[in-house]
């Protein structure tokens, strides 16, 4: 890979890593929908990392799913609860962005903190293979 290639991957990471900060002070501050929202794009940069280290193309939020699970789930690389969560956390943003009336509650936000710390360090192995 080129110098830039990894610049670009590294780049991703961080902004999940700063994104994922940014859901933790959502959480503390008990804006769970914007929470909600920051810990699926936390998971969202760190796919498009690993997406770049393989060299795997997508260009919406959908495909970035089904690409995802097609190479990262059912190829067994990852274990299915990461593909799980990447689906849940991909509906409940869209719930939470677009929904009318609806807001998180707690107790749905703060278990999925260590679960998207947990998915973050795990694309971070893969990269590192």
């Amino acid at each position: 890979m080129l110098e830039s290639h990894y610049e670009y991957i590294n780049y991703r990471l961080k902004r999940a890593w700063d994104t994922f900060n940014d859901a933790k002070l959502l959480a503390e501050n008990q804006s769970w929908n914007s929470a909600v929202n920051r810990l699926y794009y936390a998971c969202f940069y760190a796919v498009l990392a690993l997406f770049s280290k393989c060299n795997i193309n997508s260009s919406t939020h959908s495909g970035v799913k089904t690409q995802f699970t097609l190479h990262f789930i059912k190829s067994g690389k990852l274990d299915k609860s990461f593909g799980i969560l990447y689906t849940d956390l991909f509906d409940f943003r869209h719930k939470g962005d677009y929904g009318d009336f609806f807001d998180f509650e707690e107790n749905n936000v703060v278990i999925l903190i260590p679960k998207v710390k947990g998915f973050l360090e795990q694309i971070g192995q893969l990269i590192k293979q």
